[in-house]
């Protein structure tokens, strides 16, 4: 009997190896062959699921929410801090997560369904700290807007991030300076 493919699978297993070509050489190293050699698979699997480098690319762009969730999870739930720091690139997961975030925000600026993949995750995560921060409400100034809040915070981070990635930043450091912002938006 032939075995029986799980396509799904067989799709994240593909996407997974672009990321992976992604996080060492950018997008410019991801070609359909590239892919299938990182994924251990034909050329012609690859394209059975994908009929373009750049169907593969959006479709890849989909999964890469799942490196944050993975980073983020905990029993009881991430607090703001948790959350904000799992974002950045302090281990080795986190700086391959971040270099194949940059390399696909490069691609977003020229391809809108690249960019709505990520305005709807940016979106999601910007709900995800306001709510957060909603329900620590009482311990924050009352001046502090959850969403406002959120956005600043999600943009501190970016920056942070890219500093760390750099190397002009810590790691220790970025999380000072995260705690320091904290720490001013907290009620004395």
């Amino acid at each position: 009997m032939p075995k029986r493919v799980d396509h799904e699978e067989r799709r994240r297993q593909i996407a997974a190896a672009v990321r992976r070509i992604a996080a060492d050489r950018g997008l410019e190293g991801v070609s359909l062959t590239e892919v299938a050699a990182e994924a251990g698979i034909s050329k012609g699997s690859v394209q059975h699921y994908f009929s373009s480098r750049d169907e593969m690319l959006r479709y890849a762009t989909t999964t890469l929410r799942g490196g944050i969730e993975e980073r983020i999870a905990t029993p009881s739930g991430p607090s703001v801090r948790d959350l904000l720091i799992a974002l950045l690139p302090l281990d080795e997961a986190g700086r391959g997560h971040a270099l194949v975030a940059n390399a696909f925000v490069v691609r977003a600026l020229k391809d809108p369904e690249i960019a709505g993949h990520f305005r709807t995750g940016h979106g999601q995560l910007r709900d995800a700290v306001a709510a957060l921060l909603s329900v620590a409400r009482d311990d924050l100034l009352p001046t502090v807007d959850p969403v406002t809040e959120a956005d600043l915070l999600l943009a501190l981070v970016a920056g942070l991030g890219d500093a760390v990635l750099l190397g002009y930043q810590s790691g220790d450091e970025a999380i000072a300076l995260i705690d320091l912002h904290l720490s001013r938006i907290a009620a004395r």
